[in-house]
């Protein structure tokens, strides 16, 4: 599987020069709302040393990386749900995304343009998130009305969805969000089916220009960091456009400039990791002469379930995992010598995928 992000927020706060950085795509990043027409897809390599390391010592032909794509749309302003700034064609095109990274601009600028004449990180996170829960509740009154047509028709069933979807539309009136509901296993197939956006995990990207210790920088980031703990999620601090120069530079041109900055590496690979861990992913490995390879899976999987990732046959005719975990396969220099010292284990249906194991699955179709 691949993670998939939808980078919202509102005009001239940073999106396209982030997407920029992540993808190097060098889509245009104009200084004036709406300057994105058309979403913009990259797909971009995860950072993960663990692979370098497992490839220096196997030397395969090639080296895949895991991968983020990353959806970036126009920037949305009050009414988006119901057209406003050409917001509403293009929530369309993060509805299918796994998570939602928002970008809130937290340093001041004259030069750069703010979309209601001054920033104000809360009052902007305020006006995206109305208009997410406002789509929401426009599907799921759609819905609704399906469903209570079917229910007096005693269409089988249709009765419990009525109730789960008035359940949806009392949380979404009161400003609440979906992914907070506690459902059960048929609720959360009737929720998959909807693509609600408050249903899906959410990111804050802080960015904070190029002055990281200006006093209003840094309270409107405290600020942002205490209303994300309330919704449960989490922030990361970045400025878009120093990020965007690094990913300018050569490998060699970027160390140096990052050890002036005080940077131990960019900011996007906290991003990144960031994301994975607000999806609750993980990766695991595969590796041989033909290639060496990251895998991207849900924390707590089985084996069998983990091999689907790689093709469904592997699930289907499944027998077992030899797994060695990465810091034993690094040990003894390859899958023969954790086997040789009695690291590489076989492993049944029913063992769970850890973070960083090296896996050769057995399997018979």
């Amino acid at each position: 599987m691949s993670l998939r992000a939808g980078i919202v927020g509102l005009p001239n706060v940073g999106k396209s020069t982030l997407f920029n950085a992540l993808t190097r795509a060098g889509v245009p990043a104009a200084n004036y709302p709406f300057c994105t027409i058309d979403p913009n897809v990259g797909v971009i390599p995860v950072p993960d040393p663990r692979l370098d390391q497992l490839a220096e010592l196997v030397h395969p032909e090639r080296i895949i990386p895991a991968t983020v794509e990353c959806v970036d749309i126009a920037g949305l302003v009050a009414g988006a749900s119901k057209g406003e700034g050409l917001g509403n064609q293009f929530l369309a095109h993060i509805r299918e995304t796994d998570a939602i990274i928002e970008v809130v601009r937290c340093f001041s600028s004259e030069s750069v343009i703010h979309v209601s004449g001054h920033p104000n990180p809360l009052s902007d996170v305020a006006v995206i998130e109305t208009e997410l829960a406002l789509a929401d509740l426009a599907t799921v009154e759609r819905s609704l009305a399906q469903a209570s047509a079917q229910a007096r028709s005693g269409h089988k069933d249709a009765r419990e969805r009525v109730d789960f979807l008035e359940r949806l539309q009392k949380n979404l009136d009161q400003g609440g969000w979906v992914r907070e509901l506690d459902l059960n296993e048929q609720e959360t197939i009737w929720l998959r089916e909807l693509h609600l956006f408050t249903e899906k995990s959410l990111l804050y990207l802080a960015n904070i220009g190029e002055d990281p210790k200006d006093p209003q920088t840094k309270r409107w980031v405290e600020e942002l960091e205490s209303y994300a703990h309330q919704r449960g999620s989490a922030v990361v601090v970045i400025s878009t456009q120093i990020e965007s120069e690094i990913a300018e530079l050569d490998v060699a041109e970027q160390h140096a400039f990052m050890r002036e900055l005080g940077y131990a590496e960019p900011g996007l690979n906290r991003l990144i990791r960031s994301a994975y861990q607000v999806l609750g992913l993980e990766t695991f490995f595969t590796a041989g002469p033909k290639e060496v390879r990251a895998w991207t899976i849900r924390r707590g999987i089985s084996a069998p379930r983990a091999a689907a990732v790689i093709h469904t046959d592997f699930e289907r005719g499944f027998i077992a995992a030899e797994v060695a975990s990465y810091e034993d396969f690094i040990k003894f220099g390859s899958e023969a010598g954790a086997r040789a010292a009695g690291k590489m284990r076989l492993e049944g249906r029913d063992y769970v995928v850890q973070d960083g194991d090296v896996v050769h699955f057995r399997f018979n179709v």
